[in-house]
């Protein structure tokens, strides 16, 4: 059964990245987190399925992101993490922008080396997703 999708936040806490990091096409785990920011009240803005390091970052930095959201299901996409980290420190968003990931090919262990938080369920993505905020404030 399809989820039905959530209604735009009026008033969202905060603004989430979300995609699959290249080149990783497995978007049924990152639909059901971006569904539950959404019905949390973040506003959740969808790259899609093999989405590059600079793709999330420019965008990250376009609208001001509060989140950087990354399903993991592949080996090579999580040889991808250090190079998305490298690109936020290099524009400055390093401790601005949080990076919340998960998937089949990750542990908390590789979200360590990032500076990012590890989630195994799209209920544990909205409690990192709020403790992120909460820490900004």
């Amino acid at each position: 059964m399809v989820e039905k999708e959530p209604s735009e936040p009026t008033n969202p806490i905060g603004t989430v990245i979300i995609g699959n990091l290249e080149p990783d096409m497995h978007d049924t785990a990152k639909e059901m987190v971006r569904k539950s920011l959404k019905k949390a009240s973040f506003k959740t803005i969808d790259l899609g399925k093999s989405v590059s390091a600079a793709t999330f970052v420019a965008k990250a930095k376009e609208v001001n992101a509060n989140i950087i959201a990354l399903s993991i299901n592949m080996v090579a996409a999580k040889e991808n993490l250090q190079k998305l980290a490298s690109m936020l420190e290099a524009e400055g968003l390093k401790g601005k922008v949080g990076i919340i990931i998960g998937g089949a090919a990750v542990k908390s262990e590789d979200a360590e080396k990032i500076g990012a938080v590890y989630g195994k369920t799209r209920e544990e993505a909205v409690a990192l997703a709020k403790q992120l905020i909460e820490k900004k404030k």
